[in-house]
């Protein structure tokens, strides 16, 4: 009987490691990711895990702000692209979520606004801080370049694309956008929006600006979760539908614990840690 056990034990080990040693024959290669969002910190952190795991993989992250990922997937020039939107010509994996944050300077008034008002600000229909019950002082709407995903996904949820004002100042730096929220004169003017877990970091760390709840949600990691806020986005992963082990190999790796607890230390993701 002991002998049995012995023997089956054996075998059972002998199965794990040829199916680690196939899993890991497997995940063997070049992959490109490309993307031009806020999401490049959080793919380094994957990709870098990822080739940990599997020597045999080698992943380069290609980001450029103004590039166009979707179509270098689609080109063979990647083969991954990060984005918030699908493509009906590509396959589509969720792999977070992402809230998206209004922000304005600390020190404006306004409390709170309903989502439709933000659709109006951001379509030129309001102008003026007082028709929201703040001063009167003109709205500066500063918008974010037309290739970045977050807009995609903004322009989508509130149903204006194509319909931003043609006066909003665009901006793609995360950075740039934030200081100009709080350097722009006439002061308390300027209104955009940003990834909430940045939006949320530059917040906590004392920055002179705050995030407006919308229709009286706050925007927050649960709420976000949840839906009841009402701006959030998916991060996708996006590849050509024919089969790639390597690309498959790796979006499974995202998906996995590992993957979520790196995806956790910047977005919402789809495990809890």
């Amino acid at each position: 009987m002991i002998a049995r056990q012995v023997l089956s034990l054996g075998l059972s080990l002998l199965f794990s490691w040829n199916m680690a040693t196939n899993a890991l024959a497997e995940a063997a290669g070049s992959l490109i990711i490309a993307g031009n969002g806020p999401e490049l910190t959080t793919m380094e952190a994957l990709a870098r895990a990822f080739e940990k795991a599997n020597p045999r993989a080698y992943l380069d992250v290609v980001w450029e702000a103004s590039s166009k990922p979707v179509e270098q997937v689609k080109t063979g020039q990647a083969h991954l692209a990060v984005t918030g939107t699908e493509d009906p010509g590509l396959s589509a994996t969720v792999i977070a979520w992402d809230g998206i944050g209004i922000l304005v300077h600390l020190s404006n008034v306004t409390k709170d606004v309903t989502k439709q008002q933000i659709a109006d600000i951001f379509s030129g229909k309001i102008t003026m801080w007082s028709e929201l019950g703040g001063l009167d002082t003109k709205i500066l709407v500063i918008d974010r370049p037309r290739n970045q995903n977050i807009r995609d996904a903004f322009e989508a949820q509130l149903g204006v694309t194509g319909k931003i004002t043609g006066s909003a100042k665009v901006i793609g730096s995360d950075e740039q956008v934030i200081k100009t929220v709080v350097g722009t004169l006439p002061p308390l003017s300027a209104i955009t929006y940003l990834s909430l877990n940045q939006a949320l970091s530059v917040v906590s760390g004392g920055v002179a600006v705050k995030l407006l709840p919308i229709d009286r949600i706050e925007p927050e990691v649960p709420t976000v979760k949840d839906g009841r806020y009402p701006f959030r986005r998916p991060l996708l992963l996006l590849s050509k539908k024919e089969p790639n082990p390597l690309a498959e190999a790796f979006t499974q790796f995202v998906l996995s614990q590992a993957g979520q607890e790196l995806i956790a230390d910047t977005y919402i993701p789809l495990k809890e840690k």
